[in-house]
């Protein structure tokens, strides 16, 4: 009889939401990396795109900068109408790559109750993969290419681009 052995991965916590009620479009990633959970902040590794992205797209807004910039960028993404969290609540991983993720568990999307929701916005593949279960919200749900510098197929300027097509279609752009 073989049992199953308990896991040596450590169980990580995700981060808790960025929404308002000014939220149209909710981005949803897979689950923080290990710099994000370190540092308790969205897209903390200097190598991934996605501010670099939002700051291509409304670069008439600059985004702030700086050691202390968490807070201001929280506050930049609600005027921007942008929501930001993950599809897992916790999950094991070693290291930060998707493929790694282990006993994931879901966040309570639809739980968040967002009054003005028009869009859910799926940064990456692992993410997209749930689109399933975002597709009971009652608002549309689009794969975007994953802002990880991992992802070297697609250029900066493609993704750029596919995520402002996003935005634009909801009014943000």
């Amino acid at each position: 009889m073989n049992k199953a052995s308990p896991s040596t991965l450590p169980r990580l916590i995700g981060l808790d939401p960025i929404v308002s009620d000014r939220t149209v479009v909710l981005v949803l990633g897979s689950f923080p990396g290990g710099r994000s959970l370190a540092e308790q902040q969205y897209y903390a590794h200097p190598q991934n795109h996605f501010w670099k992205i939002l700051q291509a797209i409304w670069p008439d807004h600059p985004l702030p900068a700086g050691a202390d910039s968490y807070p201001a960028r929280r506050a930049w993404l609600h005027e921007h109408g942008i929501g930001l969290w993950d599809v897992y609540a916790a999950c094991e991983r070693e290291g930060s790559l998707d493929s790694a993720i282990r006993q994931a568990e879901a966040n309570d999307i639809a739980g968040l109750r967002l009054p003005r929701l028009a869009a859910i916005a799926h940064n990456g593949g692992e993410s997209f993969r749930h689109a399933r279960h975002t597709r009971t919200l009652g608002v549309p749900v689009y794969p975007l290419p994953s802002s990880s510098a991992a992802n070297a197929s697609w250029t900066f300027e493609r993704k750029r681009d596919a995520w402002r097509e996003v935005f634009l279609k909801h009014g943000l752009v």
